[in-house]
């Protein structure tokens, strides 16, 4: 790998690029930024976690400017956690030119989003449904784009967008620059290339080998209503030295952050709509062990340099065998031992049968952790906690009390009283959690071993509710959720968007 500065970046995105914590360029970074600048149409074929995002990202931040009052730039996503994620990045890239870029997607108040255009973002990052929507409603002029970007193009396809790209890139002026990014090249796609790119330059790049050495690996299976006690426990339980516990959107890592320590726990959250200054402050708790617990989404956890982490808790699973790999690989460090869990619900064995596939690791099935566990590691910190205070010298001022009690009472008596007083017990007040979604395996494993969920069959929504930990479940409120919900409801919302544009035209 390269050295970002070898690449002839902008001052002002260098100084990003080293806030954020990036030094060496990855293989589709090193191909990609070159071109990219000079205005070159692009096809790479990339899997996530090649680092895809700052390889178009570079390009579009140097390339659009500033003084101009409409966006330049536009980056189509299947999902509008994607949408977010990618819109994080960019501003991240572009925090010291002055670039901007919005996130557009369904299941959002169309009025907030057309507030935020008013502030005039130079960059788009949308889901083609609610790019359209606006397109329609003139609220986003497709004339002024001179940079176009199709993130995840086949997943795109999948969907059922392939008639959206096209239309949208019909309407974007000839002379645009089009980069293309797919794990894989299906026949429809290429011929969007042939008919909308202008000599594009193929790149193909492999992911890194998915390694997950030094990291024993488990998995819970557990009812979404019941996943927050089951943490709760496995926290108490195995009483880790830092742990980071990883959510899927921003909104679960504040309720998980705020839940845990209304039960007690030293805990912290970080994720993308933080201050840098706030996020610095998380870390260094974090590091000093001034708290015990993080919890992150995957983009804020990027660039996490943290060796003493114990203990890598995967709340929620992650869309990809990559993102789960980046995630664990927070412990197990510099030949340290780690270990990792991961919470599945019934409708998600087929995603973990498929992550176990990509890492050529199988892990192990646990019983879920019951407040007698909780309470029996409880005990255990009790004990090392006075064990510990007997072994400090100061303890000898305290004999002459210590005799006159072993006078009333027998010793066991008394240490047992001690461990009472020094013990926290687990806590029960109740909390509310907002409900996920399933995510949806993109994969069918070649194997069945973990079949009887997720990926397959027809699916239909959770609609369980209450229980453990006061969890209340409202799969309506959930698919509509802006951040929440997985890739299913995302796409069912643009589908329904776009059936609903289809009958008025018909009316």
């Amino acid at each position: 790998m390269g050295l970002f500065i070898d690449l002839n970046v902008e001052q002002s995105i260098m100084k990003a690029i080293d806030k954020m914590g990036f030094e060496e360029a990855t293989p589709i970074q090193e191909k990609v930024i070159p071109l990219g600048k000079e205005g070159q149409d692009i096809i790479g074929q990339a899997q996530t976690g090649t680092g895809k995002t700052v390889a178009f990202g570079i390009p579009c931040v140097e390339r659009v400017e500033v003084e101009e009052k409409h966006p330049q730039a536009l980056v189509l996503t299947p999902t509008r956690e994607l949408a977010i994620q990618v819109a994080e990045e960019l501003n991240k890239l572009g925090q010291f030119k002055g670039i901007r870029a919005l996130p557009i997607y369904g299941g959002q108040e169309i009025t907030r989003q057309i507030t935020a255009l008013k502030k005039r973002p130079q960059i788009i990052v949308a889901t083609p449904g609610r790019y359209m929507d606006h397109m329609r409603r003139k609220t986003i002029r497709p004339e002024y784009l001179k940079i176009v970007v199709l993130d995840e193009a086949d997943e795109m396809l999948s969907m059922g967008f392939i008639e959206d790209i096209e239309t949208i890139l019909q309407e974007v002026p000839n002379e645009r620059q089009t980069l293309l990014f797919s794990a894989t090249m299906p026949p429809k796609l290429r011929g969007i290339a042939d008919r909308f790119m202008n000599n594009p330059v193929s790149i193909a790049v492999k992911a890194k080998q998915l390694t997950v050495e030094n990291i024993d690996q488990r998995y819970i299976i557990s009812p979404e209503k019941d996943k927050f006690d089951i943490l709760c426990n496995l926290l108490d339980k195995e009483t880790p030295e830092l742990a980071i516990i990883f959510g899927r959107t921003k909104r679960r890592v504040d309720e998980l952050t705020e839940s845990l320590s209304i039960r007690g726990f030293a805990v912290e959250g970080l994720h993308g709509d933080m201050k840098q200054e706030r996020r610095d402050h998380v870390i260094k708790k974090f590091k000093r062990g001034a708290i015990d617990v993080m919890v992150a989404t995957d983009v804020a956890a990027r660039g996490l340099d943290v060796n003493d982490v114990s203990h890598v808790i995967n709340f929620d699973l992650p869309q990809d065998s990559e993102s789960y790999v980046h995630r664990i690989g927070r412990t197990g460090r510099a030949g340290r031992k780690g270990i990792s869990y991961s919470f599945v619900t019934p409708r998600e064995k087929d995603h973990l049968a498929y992550i176990e596939e990509s890492t050529k690791r199988r892990m192990t099935k646990m019983e879920p952790p019951t407040y007698a566990d909780a309470l029996t590691g409880r005990h255990q910190q009790a004990m090392d906690s006075l064990r510990e205070a007997a072994m400090d010298p100061g303890v000898t001022q305290l004999s002459e009390p210590a005799r006159e009690l072993l006078e009333q009472f027998d010793a066991v008596t008394l240490v047992s009283a001690a461990l009472k007083m020094v013990t926290k017990e687990p806590s029960k007040k109740p909390v509310k959690i907002t409900g996920e979604a399933p995510v949806r395996s993109k994969h069918k494993p070649s194997r069945d071993n973990r079949s009887g969920g997720g990926g397959g069959g027809k699916r239909r929504r959770d609609r369980s509710g209450g229980g453990g930990g006061g969890l209340r479940i409202n799969a309506k409120k959930r698919a509509n959720r802006s951040g929440g919900g997985s890739e299913g409801g995302r796409g069912r919302d643009e589908r329904r968007n776009r059936d609903e544009r289809k009958s008025r035209k018909k009316r």
